[in-house]
């Protein structure tokens, strides 16, 4: 490749999918390819919808588009722009959301038998993929925060003990950020990883906007260097929906990567997801590290004032212990609310049924408000006024509320082994003692509250009936009521 091709396809201001598919636009090629509606002419209803724009451009791959399986043209290009965008040795364009890029990490490394270091309050995603590679997660169990009933991140001596306790194991993986905000000692923990001959996974679901935090934000996985990053570029990276990044380091073989990921991924990778992805790279590589710090500072000012109303707790980087707690996204702007005397998702439904303001999420204690590049401080203060305007109206003891988010599991069984041994559905309260089979969780964020192979406690079976009679979206069993899980027969 010449020195000037190079530079040209560095430049950060170029989009290749994006110009590509205007320039197929401008052509008026006659299709008689998929997909069937036939740029929107075979669904009205839908183009009207979606207008035309939109359906003229969800097209399939072609030889002037590329191919999302096998690039070598403007996917290849976008691909390099995004790897020099976020600091990585290759970055994939992922079309099935972070679940995706999540599974292809984790099934790139582990094999059926391999254990796998990482935390319990990691992603459904994570442990679906164990589910089908049979690998054996080794968890450490995060601490909790008794006032905010929240898991922290991973102690660096819980760490360094389950490497050396298990010294086989083949990658270590870490949440960068948790939902809640919360960060590891990431650099900490890629040492020790590397040095013991592992590879180190971040699941950076909720951090693409520390690739452009300019020093103002946690660490990004790369600059850690860390081996492979899943970011969620349609979180706070501005792309559509399902749209997300798999980042690579130097010591990861891509040409593998890319067979992993084709394992599972679409043969008919969305040129809508695509584009978005390609322009959202260039709109935060232009404008990234401006935006961001926009963002930051409207999360403080919001911190500020909802703390300044009483009652609900904005909480940010005074959690920082240098351990647990090594750093704070400030972006993440998460409010404990249980001593208004109400549940997160108690507020959250009020918000949404009452002021019209949907937040990302509301679970026993504490509620998270999504800030991003497309929010405008007059939406912050109609946040903050509701707040205050629900603490006056709503206000109550709080005596008998639950705070506890986390509950360390007990492991009996791999999340496969699991998953596909002979099972037995039994109603909710008669499987205290069993093996669950089955995932059970709070969605969002996600996280099982039950996976394949934990046994099932008391304190477990009460927590998620406390959380169904308090309005969290469950999900994950076969049940959808929830009255019965599948247990091991």
């Amino acid at each position: 490749m010449s020195e000037n091709r190079t530079r040209f396809r560095l430049d950060q201001r170029r989009a290749p999918i994006y110009e590509a598919l205007e320039q197929f636009r401008q052509m008026r090629v006659v299709p008689f390819d998929v997909p069937g509606h036939k740029r929107g002419r075979g669904n009205p209803e839908l183009t009207a919808f979606l207008g035309q724009q939109c359906v003229g451009v969800d097209v399939n791959s072609m030889k002037p588009l590329d191919n999302l399986c096998h690039p070598v043209s403007v996917i290849r290009e976008a691909e390099e722009l995004a790897a020099d965008a976020f600091g990585a040795a290759h970055a994939f364009l992922m079309v099935g959301g972070t679940t995706s890029s999540v599974q292809s990490m984790v099934l790139t490394v582990c094999k059926r038998g391999d254990e796998i270091i990482l935390p319990r309050n990691v992603h459904r995603s994570v442990l679906n993929a164990l589910v089908l590679c049979g690998a054996v997660p080794v968890y450490v169990n995060p601490e909790v925060d008794k006032r905010l009933g929240i898991s922290l991140g991973m102690k660096r001596e819980q760490v360094a003990k389950a490497i050396k306790e298990h010294p086989n194991a083949v990658a270590v993986l870490v949440n960068n950020p948790t939902y809640y905000g919360i960060c590891s000692d990431l650099r900490a923990i890629v040492k020790m990883a590397h040095d013991a001959g592992m590879l180190c996974l971040a699941d950076e679901a909720h951090g693409t906007h520390f690739y452009f935090g300019g020093g103002s934000l946690p660490v990004s996985a790369m600059a850690a260097g860390a081996d492979m990053a899943s970011v969620s570029m349609h979180k706070s990276g501005g792309s559509l929906t399902q749209s997300s990044l798999l980042l690579i380091g130097p010591n990861v073989h891509p040409g593998y990567v890319r067979q992993i990921i084709n394992l599972t991924q679409t043969t008919s990778g969305s040129y809508l997801l695509m584009s978005s992805l390609d322009i959202s790279r260039r709109n935060l590589a232009l404008r990234g590290r401006q935006v961001f710090h926009q963002v930051a500072d409207m999360a403080e000012y919001a911190r500020e004032e909802i703390n300044a109303v009483g009652g609900y707790y904005a909480f940010g980087k005074e959690l920082c212990n240098g351990n647990s707690v090594f750093d704070f996204d400030t972006t993440k702007l998460s409010v404990h609310t249980l001593d208004i005397g109400l549940a997160g998702i108690e507020v959250y439904d009020i918000l949404r049924d009452e002021y019209d303001i949907q937040i990302e999420f509301g679970d026993i204690g504490n509620i998270l408000a999504y800030l991003s590049i497309g929010d405008r401080p007059q939406e912050i203060e109609r946040l903050v006024s509701a707040l205050a305007e629900i603490k006056r109206r709503y206000h109550t003891d709080g005596a008998g509320l639950l705070s506890q988010e986390y509950i360390d599991p007990v492991v009996a069984a791999s999340p496969q082994e699991a998953f596909y041994a002979p099972k037995k559905s039994l109603p909710l309260r008669e499987t205290e003692g069993m093996v669950c089979s089955e995932f059970v969780m709070c969605y969002p964020p996600g996280i099982p509250i039950l996976a394949p192979g934990e046994r099932i406690t008391k304190e477990i079976l009460n927590y998620i009936e406390y959380a169904k009679a308090k309005g969290c979206s469950m999900t994950g069993p076969e049940d959808p009521d929830i009255l019965h899980l599948n247990v091991l027969a």
